[in-house]
Order: C-alpha cells, then structure tokens, then sequence
C-alpha cells in the first residue's frame, strides 16, 4: 500500500521483533513438518528471518516495494533466502492451489473493505492445503490500544477510516467474534485469543 511503502521509507524496518507467540506456532509447525510458509503482508521481513532461523521454506507477499528491498537486504545481511513477491492482497495470488503448509498475516487483511477482506481470505483458502495451518491477526477497538485514540469515521458496517495519523485514510476493519467464525469457516479454528499486544488472534486449520 501507498501508505505502508512511506511509512517504510521514512522508517525503515519499523516492526523488528516477531510477533510474542511465533515460538509457540513455530513448534506446532515443526511437530507437523510442515515446510512452505507464505508471510501474506510481510512488510520489511521480521517474520521472513524467524522462520528462515527456524529452516522453513519461506516466502513473503507485500504490495510496498521499500518494505520488499529493506526485507531482502536483511535476509542478505542474515544469509538467507526467500521468495518474494511485490503484491496486493485483493487480487489473486501469484501461487498455484494448495501450495502452501501455513500461512501467516500479521496486522495486515483488516486493511480493506470487507469486499476485499473476503476475497483476500478466498485466496488464502485457494493457495493452503488441507490440513495447512492459518496463523493471523487484526486489531481490536476498545482494548486500550492507540487505535481507540484516533478519530475514526465508519465507512462500511466494522471498518473505520483514520482521519488523521500516519495511517490516515486507510481502512480498518474490526471483526466481531462472529465474523471470524463466519469469514472464516473453511477452517477448524483452533484458537481465536486476544494476544499480549492487545490484538485479536486466530490458528486454524484449513478443513
């Protein structure tokens, strides 16, 4: 996204440490043997690297070419590879069906009308096989985050646009806990928790 792509470039990597629960999934994943892993929203690459340390096959999905380059000079600088693709994630995915063992999406689909939400999560549902693990998050309202500081204006029922800060204009969307059972019925939902940085979380299955 525009906006993600200035952020970065007058940032820099922004987001370094992996998100607190990674060790956690990262055994759940090796107990499954699991080998292909797509970061959908992978910014400047915090997660590329920790699963790289980890001996996953990883790849990385962003729509902002400066989070692409400062993640690939990272992975350089570590000594590791992985697949990278410049990408919006409402359109369909450069990755044949049933590619991937896991998926993960780290505060990034909720940034779309629920339109896209929805064909976003087609398309993950497309490119993971069955038994594939999810492992995705999205803010809450009202958690004592910075979010419930900003102005927020309602554009659709659940997602708000700022109307002012660095993410000005750029929709948010809050999904209720119905929502998340519903958008997201093509999986055996494992955990759906609040996580320690006061945002949503959900593992699931692909059935």
């Amino acid at each position: 996204m525009d906006i993600w792509n200035s952020i970065f470039t007058e940032k820099g990597k922004v987001f370094i440490e992996p998100h607190p629960d990674m060790e956690k999934i990262v055994e759940i994943f090796h107990e499954r043997k699991f080998r292909k892993i797509l970061d959908l929203g992978c910014g400047t690459g915090r997660h590329l690297i920790y699963f790289s340390k980890h001996g996953f096959e990883v790849y990385g999905l962003d729509a902002a070419p400066k989070g692409l380059e400062i993640a690939q000079q990272w992975l350089i600088k570590e000594n590791f590879k992985a697949k990278l693709t410049q990408h919006r994630i409402e359109n369909q995915f450069p990755f044949e069906d049933n590619f991937f063992d896991v998926i993960i999406s780290i505060q990034v689909i909720h940034h779309n009308l629920m339109k896209d939400i929805l064909f976003t999560i087609k398309e993950i549902e497309r490119i993971l096989k069955k038994g594939g693990y999810i492992f995705i998050t999205f803010p809450i309202l009202n958690e004592g985050t910075k979010i419930d500081k900003w102005e927020l204006k309602e554009i659709e029922k659940g997602t708000y646009i700022p109307l002012t800060g660095p993410e000005k204009d750029l929709p948010h969307h809050f999904f209720t806990i119905e929502e998340i059972h519903e958008v997201f019925r093509s999986f055996n939902l494992l955990e759906v928790y609040t996580d320690k940085s006061k945002h949503r979380a959900i593992l699931g299955v692909k059935k």
